[in-house]
């Protein structure tokens, strides 16, 4: 009998034999070896057979001697090795089942890249779906990057292919190699559940350990859900890691996840932020994308270090009582050709139809949330961030042109839902399946919408009818009251309902009041640089600002450098301005917000209500003419706040009227040296008198410095 037909053998040669692991192995008493760059192969087991060459490279023997190793030869060298054919398959039904129904909420630990120890032996484990390709290999250094030696295995109709290669280790790069359904080559591919990556422009996946971190996080974790809840203080530092700080006697690198461990917690905690929200980190290619165009979901970016170092940070910022919200990227994915654009030949990711499937706005691919791999996918992903690396958080990117079909299209350049209707049907069961399954599955986590429409119960949850968000930014609160900020005093009065207009919504959602990095790019200048005024007067007027934000209902958000008053258009490609620091105006700006930080959260009446509407009541929202806004902030037990706003360049003294009698200590005052202002303020109280005012029985007069806002509180 033949070992192995010529055909058969020149189809494993040619890298297109249908099916090779029912050849290859071990099959009826017959053992079929494929080995480039071999001349003579010897099977080694009970006994050692030398098999015999088919065409080059294809040796088969007779073989009834049990398990093997293969050893092979030619003129320069002789190995021995494991055969990977000889190997049965990892994944078991189960997982195939829940793979191919689109419900293996750990995703992640079946496909992708593992180190294993399978029937003895150490390797790595590769899975992949690719459910319309004609052939999937793994390649990489290992194998010369030759699609023809490791084929993988298809298992069932799940569209999964898998493969064990023995001897391989944590470290290797590799990608796979696809023929799509007519035979053709396609770009070799970056894994996507990949864990690792090599540094970009280089674009092969790198095998990676999970877990290699030990946390030590437990108090944090269990005290989590009462500093993520609707009456907790919530002040957010949002972060580019890439430009925060950079080593310039190194080349100008950016720190490592080692360095931001120490350097960026330490400096979060010391400004009295309570969470930093980290700009994408999941592996990306082009730096001037800052993360929002991921190619590699499941890793983080190795410009900064390891996936276990980024663990570390993580960790440390926890054992100092700061929490982590990942900006987390699931409405679109960049085109690259390594990535999952037509990932098998189809779109298989995408929508095949570009009024669904591409974003005209950032040259990007849409996601297709209706096909149930797809969903799984990303909902897992969401679980792998919060599960394996502890965050605290996701803050979902763009959710708008998520739930909208007609998101930024004119009409015809669009497909409606199933009803005739403008929303994405599928991608609103796909937010609220991971919301449901974020919460769920992970104690104490938030999740966060950066949404910009009216779309009704964002932060409802899921069994109420909701898309089950924790919490959403508030973009209309941002844009008016920059647009009211940026206005010249003179003509503030025209526009007072910018400021009071919030409080007709304010309670509608949970709502985070966000500065973000949007705010200070693409020529929208800084936020120092978008106040009126001499140079003294856009420092008052900023200061003011801030002071103005964290006294409004709402949780708090506020991007790097803003903190002391960068001139400049935030870059990725420099760090911050620090230098600013040595002029007292920027540090007495920082020195407002770390004291704003402090006064948040060491006060009640200033967090309790941010979501509640029982924590705010206007005492003057109508006083146009002098820009003039005064309002209670309250929490049950705790004493009250009142905050003056006054934002014109003049001075004035001025009747406020008070919940209740008795000396009022002035909390804050933006006018203060130490904040950078002239130091004018009211010696430190005020006393009400029993002399009605603006509804209240009580009142007092104050006097209120040029563009300032003052905070008092019962002595």
């Amino acid at each position: 009998m033949a070992l192995i037909d010529r055909a058969t053998a020149e189809a494993l040669t040619e890298g297109l034999h249908p099916d090779p692991f029912s050849v290859l192995g071990v099959h009826d008493g017959q053992l079929v070896a494929f080995v480039p760059g071999a001349t003579r192969v010897w099977a080694l087991g009970k006994h050692e057979e030398e098999l015999t060459q088919i065409l080059p490279d294809v040796f088969a023997t007779s073989w009834s001697n049990g398990p093997y190793r293969l050893r092979a030869s030619n003129d320069m060298a002789t190995w021995d090795f494991d055969d990977p054919y000889s190997f049965p398959p990892v994944l078991g039904e189960i997982d195939e089942y829940l793979i191919g129904e689109g419900t293996h909420k750990r995703l992640w630990e079946k496909l992708g890249a593992h180190t294993i120890t399978h029937c003895g032996v150490e390797g790595v484990h590769f899975a992949l779906w690719a459910p319309n390709a004609r052939r999937v290999s793994v390649v990489g250094d290992f194998n010369f990057w030759d699609g023809r030696r490791h084929q993988m295995r298809r298992l069932g109709k799940t569209g999964v292919w898998e493969i064990f290669v023995p001897g391989l280790h944590e470290g290797a790069l590799y990608k796979y190699e696809l023929l799509d359904t007519e035979g053709r080559l396609l770009p070799l591919k970056s894994d996507p559940l990949g864990f690792g990556a090599e540094h970009p422009p280089a674009q092969a996946s790198v095998v990676r350990k999970l877990g290699l971190h030990h946390f030590g996080d437990g108090a944090w974790i269990k005290q989590r859900a009462a500093r993520h809840e609707r009456h907790a203080p919530i002040s957010i530092y949002e972060v580019h890691l890439g430009s925060w700080v950079r080593i310039w006697d190194e080349g100008g690198r950016p720190l490592s996840y080692h360095e931001l461990a120490k350097k960026l917690i330490d400096y979060v905690c010391d400004m009295g932020f309570t969470h930093i929200e980290l700009l994408p980190i999941t592996e990306f290619p082009f730096d001037g994308s800052w993360g929002y165009q991921p190619i590699g979901l499941y890793a983080p970016t190795i410009r900064h270090g390891r996936p276990e170092e980024f663990a570390e940070l993580v960790d440390a910022a926890h054992r100092r009582g700061v929490g982590v919200i990942l900006d987390w990227v699931p409405g679109h994915f960049p085109t690259d050709a390594h990535g999952l654009q037509k990932f098998d030949g189809t779109a298989l990711y995408e929508h095949a139809d570009p009024k669904e499937g591409f974003h005209q706005d950032w040259n990007t691919l849409i996601y297709n949330y209706g096909r149930r791999e797809v969903s799984n996918f990303l909902l897992a992903n969401a679980l792998f961030w919060l599960e394996e690396y502890h965050l605290d958080g996701l803050r979902v990117d763009a959710v708008a042109s998520m739930l909208y079909r007609d998101y930024s299209r004119e009409p015809g350049e669009w497909v409606p839902n199933k009803d005739g209707g403008r929303e994405n049907l599928e991608a609103i069961e796909f937010l609220k399946a991971m919301n449901a399954a974020s919460y769920g599955g992970a104690e104490g986590i938030m999740t966060v919408a950066e949404e910009s429409t009216a779309f009704p119960g964002v932060t409802r949850p899921v069994h109420e009818g909701g898309l089950g968000f924790g919490y959403k930014w508030n973009m209309g609160w941002m844009n008016d009251t920059l647009r009211y900020f940026a206005r010249e005093p003179v003509h503030r009065k025209f526009h007072h309902n910018e400021l009071t207009f919030a409080s007709s919504y304010t309670y509608s959602e949970n709502f985070i009041l966000p500065i973000s990095h949007d705010e200070v790019v693409h020529g929208k200048g800084s936020m120092l640089g978008k106040m009126p005024g001499n140079e003294a007067e856009k420092y008052a007027n900023l200061r003011a600002f801030y002071a103005f934000q964290w006294a409004h209902p709402g949780k708090k958000l506020l991007f790097m450098g803003q903190e002391f008053g960068q001139w400049s258009e935030w870059s990725h490609e420099r760090e911050l301005d620090w230098y600013l620091l040595d002029d007292p105006s920027h540090a007495g700006l920082r020195n407002l917000v770390r004291d704003l930080n402090r006064l948040y959260r060491d006060t009640p009446a200033l967090h309790w209500g941010d979501c509640d509407p029982q924590g705010f009541a206007w005492i003057e929202a109508d006083d146009a003419e002098n820009s003039v806004f005064v309002f209670e902030r309250r929490a049950p037990g705790a004493p009250p706040v009142v905050v003056v706003a006054n934002l014109t360049p003049m001075d004035r003294t001025y009747r406020i009227g008070l919940p209740q009698s008795g000396e009022w200590v002035e909390l804050l005052n933006t006018n203060s040296a130490h904040y950078g202002g002239e130091n004018w303020g009211n010696l430190g109280y005020i006393t009400a008198q029993d002399q009605p005012h603006s509804n209240r029985d009580h009142s007092a007069e104050v006097y209120l410095p040029p563009l300032s806002v003052v905070m008092f509180t019962p002595g």
